[in-house]
């Protein structure tokens, strides 16, 4: 029997990137759950908004953190190098892209906390295989 692992939920004030000159805040809500140790969601709020919601690979946002990370939907990259500590998130759906600038230390604290409960490369043995496969095959 597996021991029951803790979720990890943080909530980061992040810019979402206008312009040059110009960005909204927002707030940011990451949360791992050991039993998908694959997958961060990610809730985005604004004032007048429903939330909306993101699900990244815990591994691309974790490679975001060391120089450029994904393609299509989702791009991650560092700033700290150039003086900033920030990371830079971009978001492509059919509605639009949306740049986000997110605090470096704040996503890297998130990322310590997950990989002290489940180790980048141990993903797979928190996973309950009997359980995904019934979900996926149907039922008689």
């Amino acid at each position: 029997m597996k021991k029951s692992l803790k979720t990890v939920e943080r909530r980061i004030a992040v810019q979402l990137v206008v312009s040059h000159t110009y960005s909204l805040p927002l707030c940011v809500r990451l949360r791992w759950e050991p039993t998908d140790p694959y997958v961060v969601r990610a809730v985005f709020f604004a004032d007048c908004d429903e939330p909306v919601e993101w699900v990244l690979g815990r591994d691309l946002l974790a490679d975001g953190l060391e120089g450029s990370a994904g393609y299509a939907d989702v791009r991650i990259w560092s700033a700290a190098g150039r003086g900033n500590q920030s990371i830079y998130i971009v978001l492509r759906s059919s509605a639009g892209t949306a740049l986000l600038e997110v605090p470096l230390q704040d996503v890297t604290s998130f990322l310590q906390d997950t990989e002290a409960l489940v180790p980048r490369g141990t993903e797979s043995g928190h996973i309950d295989w009997d359980a995904e496969l019934a979900h996926l095959l149907p039922q008689s």
